[in-house]
């Protein structure tokens, strides 16, 4: 007989490099999955360490190996003094995520780093973690993994939509759960309020204050990935190669970069989550960007735009993780095919014990 309740630390870093997300989280299953958040915080990242996560997609394979054992005891560092913080006892298991340096599908590869056999013995939990790599090895994209969430916690909405480092969204089609990544979000707006020496743009202020350069966003909209068909999914590679030379290619001031490309956001979405009188769930850090919000309201003005409690916004995506990790613990599907495209349904995630 599997159990009705699980205590679990969800643990989650995200391409944004907001630091380091942790809630413990009690999930209770008797008839239907339901949730309480009853801990979360947010670890920030040293400037070392945010230097160090931001270049090492050029790390050479020694360097890469070198990072996780180092990664993986800090985030080993931090999950023990959540804990010790907290006085947490009743603790069935810490499901992280990692972070993600490398994730080219495509060509059969993703790497979360954190994930090293060593953390079970430095944080002395039982561990569920590594949850992308058996999607990739199954043909799929590795991502997103938010859906199954979605799917059992938060069925009574038409999109899920969480605005992170990139945009993603989830909802029902004919029966199946659909997932995808719709755009870059705060990987692209938080450069730009760097130029202008802040982390991130508040509410949208800076963006709100500048002017859309039309041909800038028409080759925004116009870039491959927004035709392909999905499932498909992003990555800092994208960024890279494709937004940030667009971007900069243009002689024009950073606020106006940063209006077109809450506009190229909004527009991207808008395609997307097109259903009228639809209740669009809105968490991640994007959720407080009001002037991107209110962009999305003006795309989408039949939607009811629901944005939920700060700690289901702030720390939906480490709920989540903590429920993949009781999923995987019970053996049941924690990955859909039908988001992924992945050969089959399966349980993912490696186990310590």
């Amino acid at each position: 007989m599997f159990k009705e309740n699980y205590n679990v630390i969800g643990v989650m870093s995200g391409t944004s490099l907001d630091g380091v997300d942790l809630a413990y989280i009690k999930f209770n299953n008797s008839g239907r999955w339901t949730f309480e958040i009853f801990q979360s915080e947010t670890v920030s990242y040293s400037e070392e360490w945010l230097n160090k996560l931001k270049n090492a997609i050029h790390f050479n394979p020694t360097e890469l190996e070198e990072l996780s054992i180092d990664y993986t005891k800090l985030l080993s560092s931090i999950i023990s003094e959540f804990i010790s913080k907290h006085q947490l006892t009743e603790i069935d298991a810490v499901c992280s995520h990692g972070h993600t340096i490398l994730h080219q599908p495509q060509n059969g590869f993703t790497l979360q780093i954190g994930n090293l056999p060593m953390i079970r013995d430095l944080v002395n939990q039982t561990i569920v973690c590594d949850f992308r790599v058996q999607d990739v090895q199954l043909g799929g994209q590795g991502a997103p993994l938010v859906p199954i969430g979605d799917e059992l916690l938060f069925s009574e909405y038409d999109y899920c939509l969480n605005l992170g480092g990139f945009s993603n969204v989830s909802f029902n089609e004919n029966g199946r759960r659909i997932a995808f990544d719709i755009s870059p979000v705060n990987t692209v707006l938080n450069f730009y309020a760097n130029d202008l020496g802040f982390p991130y743009d508040g509410e949208g202020n800076f963006a709100k204050s500048g002017n859309i350069n039309q041909d800038l966003l028409k080759q925004l909209n116009e870039l491959e990935f927004y035709a392909l068909p999905y499932p498909k999914s992003l990555g800092m590679e994208f960024v890279n190669a494709n937004i940030f030379p667009f971007i900069n290619s243009f002689s024009i001031d950073v606020k106006d970069k940063l209006r077109t490309f809450v506009e190229h956001i909004a527009s991207q979405i808008a395609k997307i989550c097109s259903k009228p009188n639809a209740k669009l769930f809105i968490t991640g850090g994007g959720a407080y960007n009001r002037f991107l919000i209110e962009r999305l309201r003006n795309y989408l003005p039949t939607t009811e735009v629901i944005i939920p409690d700060d700690k289901t916004i702030q720390f939906k995506e480490a709920l989540i993780f903590g429920f993949l990790g009781v999923l995987r613990l019970r053996d049941e599907v924690n990955v859909l095919s039908s988001v992924t495209g992945a050969s089959k349904n399966h349980s993912s995630g490696v186990v310590f014990m």
